[in-house]
């Protein structure tokens, strides 16, 4: 069974920057899709980021792309997701997410698929 921890959340200024980190442990995957989810209060869950292990590639949401990147430790089934330029409307629980196998590119967003969960880590912009 793997499990998936979340850490770096906390409360930063708009404009700022934050680092999230995603951990598993147990009995990890040695192939696999690996995501970012967030969710707002009021708001559904909402697709992030995410890339898979058959080659690495990552795609963004295209409300992140160009401020938000990833970072993946493959062989220890971690990632990090560096965040800057944050506004209001990037404050929710982010949650990492992942499921063993590489997702079609075009299924790499739908958190359906995904069938590990972390505990989610809140991320507020605020001033």
């Amino acid at each position: 069974q793997v499990q998936l921890v979340e850490s770096g959340g906390g409360l930063v200024q708009p404009g700022g920057s934050l680092k999230l980190s995603c951990a598993a442990s147990g009995r990890t995957f040695s192939t696999y899709s690996m995501g970012w989810f967030r969710q707002a209060p009021g708001k559904e869950r909402e697709f992030v980021v995410a890339f898979r292990t058959s080659d690495g590639r990552a795609t963004y949401a295209d409300f992140v792309k160009g401020r938000f990147t990833i970072s993946k430790d493959i062989a220890k089934m971690s990632s990090h997701l560096q965040m800057n330029s944050l506004t209001p409307d990037d404050t929710a629980v982010y949650y990492c997410a992942a499921r063993g196998g590489s997702l079609n590119w075009s299924s790499l967003s739908l958190s359906n698929l995904y069938d590990v969960w972390g505990q989610g880590t809140q991320v507020t912009v605020s001033s």
